[in-house]
């Protein structure tokens, strides 16, 4: 396994070097899902049973260095949490369901979002933070258009819609319901920005002959 730090360092680990990395990392998200990003690394070692040396072997860089690893694995839980139905956008039923996973993971994160706060902590503007938020915005961005392309083989959507700019205006809509959410405690917002989306979606079939 290779493992990349925001651009500090790239080492290969052997499988047991990964695990034990593995495991501080997810012992530092369940004790900043806890306690914020207050939490100390001797709270974040004692839960991963791992000692200093460990700690400081794969995170050299400190507690920066393990926040922008926590950082990455939670960006990657918003893909993983709306999977299957996120790869599988292939129909309206498909949709309708990827609508509720969306709502679901939401409605259990709350106005508490680790994501935000680890980027927050580390600071938006640098480099290693903005990645992270870079990446997932990508990836999200090309499954949602990977399923408005395949509406679009099914003959369900016209072909002619832009699936790429489309899929850019769901997750905008998507982000902007979540920063509601966590201003207000209210799902309301996201909960229409997915509807109108895909009501949108569903108001550009083709006309019949």
């Amino acid at each position: 396994m290779e493992v990349d730090d925001g651009g500090a360092r790239v080492e290969t680990l052997t499988p047991k070097g990964a695990a034990t990395r593995q495991r501080i990392v997810e012992a530092a998200s369940a004790e900043i899902r806890e306690f914020g990003v207050t939490a100390t690394l001797d709270d974040i070692r004692a839960r991963a049973r791992a000692g200093k040396g460990q700690l400081f072997h794969y995170f050299p860089g400190g507690r920066e260095q393990l926040l922008l690893a926590v950082a990455r694995y939670e960006a990657d839980r918003v893909l993983a949490d709306q999977q299957p139905e996120l790869g599988d956008l292939g129909s309206w039923d498909a949709w309708r369901a990827w609508r509720d996973t969306v709502l679901a993971r939401y409605r259990e994160q709350g106005q508490h979002c680790p994501l935000n706060a680890l980027t927050t902590q580390l600071g938006r503007m640098t480099p290693g933070a903005q990645a992270v938020v870079a990446e997932l915005m990508a990836q999200w961005q090309a499954q949602i258009a990977a399923g408005i392309t395949r509406m679009q083989a099914a003959g369900e959507v016209v072909g002619d819609l832009d699936a790429g700019r489309t899929a850019a205006a769901i997750l905008a809509g998507i982000q902007g319901g979540v920063v509601m959410l966590m201003a207000t405690g209210d799902l309301t917002p996201l909960e229409a920005a997915l509807d109108l989306s895909i009501g949108y979606l569903r108001s550009r079939q083709p006309a019949l002959a």
